[in-house]
């Protein structure tokens, strides 16, 4: 299966690089160029035991992917997942989906 993960913050990355141990072809997708730029050289900006392993033996193995490109992951995946920030909002403590409703938006279009 091609999936989409949108964002590589701790859940995006983690889950992105599980689901492509398991066999699944995966995309890993950020705004952030320079994150991007990292992820691919190798560089792994948070810290999971064998979170490093894991994404080196994926990458190498070709199911796991950085790109700051939505639309061709998008539309070449079997299924997109979104692992933007929902930080709590000031005031309420509510969440703040504001990057959900921007990502769907741009899946969309995409």
């Amino acid at each position: 299966m091609r999936i989409a993960m949108i964002g590589t913050g701790y859940v995006g990355l983690v889950s992105g690089a599980c689901l492509a141990d398991f066999g699944h072809h995966v995309t890993c997708i950020d705004k952030d160029h320079a994150k991007v730029a990292a992820l691919n050289a190798g560089e792994i900006p948070i810290y999971e035991p064998g979170l490093i392993d894991i994404v080196q033996s994926n990458v190498s193995q070709g199911r796991l992917s950085f790109s700051t490109g939505l639309s061709e992951a998008v539309n070449e995946a079997d299924a997109v997942f979104l692992a933007v920030g929902t930080p709590s909002r000031r005031g309420d403590g509510h969440a703040d989906l504001s990057y959900i409703y921007q990502a769907t938006r741009e899946i969309a279009v995409a």
